[in-house]
């Protein structure tokens, strides 16, 4: 099915008063609309957010969070309820509306306020912020104040999150080293408790148990020579009645009792009796003849034989030995638990040990994050780390950002144009009269031989002078309104007017003609 250009054509260009009418009442809509809206101007702020100015091979500072991390965080500050409130307060931003309530309040401060950064390179960055107000200087004055609240958050963020690491660390340092004094001491009350049963001594303590074992076994020798020598000294005096001795038999005592009186007779020769050492040779003498007197009181208050010597002697060393077996026993006892305990006390010790390591290890490593979060404090503290500055402060604006009029009036120009043809497509949808042979021979489902052309009648005639006067109307109606609109919001009338007739002029008609105009 080919197009029938001339057919439509034909059909815009009688139906063209509608759509001229449509069109010109949509543009018309549109710019009442537009210069209905208030005026918004828009002042704008630009600020800096710059590096370090300490490189971090240096001294870092202990705040890791980039800018757009630090920009979210002191938007959702400025967001807050309380604030956008102050600043409307501060600055009678809703003096004209005092029925507004505090959410439509909110709603237009957050409508209004643009926080954006551009240009991120790193941390480093421009951030913009405006503030759209019906008067330039309220609007230069809110993005000022808030272009000062970033600035300042921005350091009271820094220095806060410093101040929170520096201090996080002073603590972990306090509690690492009170738990380092905790476990030192655990580790030396259990090495007091089992000071006999350490694993740096168990060697010691094994070559010990072996000597003792050996001396264990001696002392056992020795006994058993002296039990075989009393039981056959015994039988040989009982089968003669005699011993065989060489010289006086005198009992130990008696002997070291004659050596300790020829000591005592020599000291007192060049001695005083109050001397020490006269005294001390006087009391071992004194001791000498009570035990010889009581070895004389058991043999009968006699003198003794030679047997009773020679067994009290034999009699001594057994009982010595006997002593000295016993404590051996004790000895190798003590020994053998102390050995047997040594691995658990080992163990037990070990996990002290590693424990009170881990807790160095920290502690030295706690120290070392605080020396960076002292310096790192110091930084945010003299401001010498990632900081954001006001590079251009916001001015009163000259012109008007918002609304757009011009975009305005051209989107209702499209929206006329739009409206129309959807007029113009709904009329012929509904219009069921056959107009062209293509249409008749559709419908009779045969070619037709011939058409004959449209012949004008009264009803076409008043048809298009229906149209005409209802575009004559429309013109009649949107002229004067437009015109008025200009008059009010944009320029008055008689201005463009007398520029229009005073353009032709030369300058010296125009110099003359000035103080008349101002009269």
């Amino acid at each position: 099915m080919s197009l029938d250009l001339r057919f439509y054509l034909a059909l815009i260009l009688r139906r063209l008063p509608i759509i001229a009418a449509i069109i010109f009442t949509a543009t018309t809509a549109g710019i009442l609309y537009a210069v209905s809206l208030p005026p918004v101007f828009r002042a704008e702020a630009r600020l800096l957010i710059e590096n370090a100015q300490i490189p971090d091979e240096l001294a870092a500072s202990t705040v890791r969070s980039t800018a757009d991390e630090i920009l979210l965080a002191i938007q959702q500050r400025i967001m807050t309820r309380e604030n956008l409130l102050a600043i409307a307060d501060r600055h009678d931003l809703f003096a004209d509306a005092p029925t507004m309530t505090s959410e439509q309040k909110l709603d237009s401060m957050a409508s209004r306020l643009a926080i954006y950064m551009q240009n991120n390179q790193g941390n480093t960055g421009v951030v913009t912020v405006s503030f759209g107000a019906s008067e330039p200087e309220v609007s230069a004055n809110v993005t000022n104040e808030i272009a000062e609240q970033i600035v300042q958050w921005s350091a009271e963020l820094r220095t806060g999150a410093s101040a929170s690491t520096l201090d996080f660390f002073t603590q972990e340092v306090e509690r690492l080293t009170e738990e380092l004094s905790q476990q030192n001491a655990k580790i030396l009350e259990f090495e007091q408790a089992n000071r006999d049963a350490l694993p740096e001594s168990l060697e010691f303590r094994r070559t010990r148990q072996a000597t003792q074992q050996e001396r264990l076994l001696q002392l056992d020798r020795e006994l058993a020579a002296l039990r075989d020598r009393r039981q056959r000294l015994a039988e040989l005096y009982d089968r003669t009645g005699r011993v065989v001795t060489s010289g006086d038999a005198r009992t130990p005592e008696e002997e070291r009792l004659d050596r300790a009186r020829q000591e005592l007779a020599s000291a007192l020769v060049v001695l005083s009796p109050t001397n020490p050492r006269v005294r001390a040779l006087q009391n071992e003498v004194n001791a000498l003849e009570e035990a010889v007197k009581e070895q004389r009181d058991a043999a009968g208050g006699g003198r003794l034989t030679p047997f009773q010597v020679q067994m009290l002697d034999i009699d001594g060393q057994i009982q010595f030995l006997a002593e000295q077996k016993s404590l051996v026993e004790k000895d190798l006892v003590a020994l053998e638990a102390s050995i047997e305990a040594t691995p658990r006390n080992s163990i037990k010790l070990a996990e002290l040990r590693s424990n009170y390591e881990t807790l160095r290890v920290q502690y030295e490593q706690a120290v070392a994050s605080l020396s960076e979060a002292r310096m790192g404090n110091r930084i945010e503290a003299t401001d010498r780390g990632q900081r954001i500055t006001v590079v251009e402060r916001a001015i009163p604006p000259a012109f008007r950002a918002e609304p757009n009029r011009k975009r305005i009036a051209v989107a209702s120009f499209g929206a006329g144009v739009i409206l129309s043809a959807a007029l113009l497509f709904l009329l012929e949808m509904t219009n069921q009269t056959i107009r062209r042979p293509s249409e008749l021979a559709r419908v009779i489902g045969a070619p037709a031989f011939g058409t004959v052309g449209l012949l004008d009648g009264a009803r076409s005639h008043r048809r298009a002078f229906a149209g005409n006067l209802a575009l004559l109307a429309v013109l009649l109606i949107n002229i004067p309104i437009l015109m008025l609109v200009v008059h009010i919001y944009i320029t008055p009338i008689n201005t463009v007017f007398g520029t229009a007739t005073q353009a032709p002029d030369l300058n010296g008609a125009a110099e003359q003609s000035a103080p008349v105009t101002t009269e």
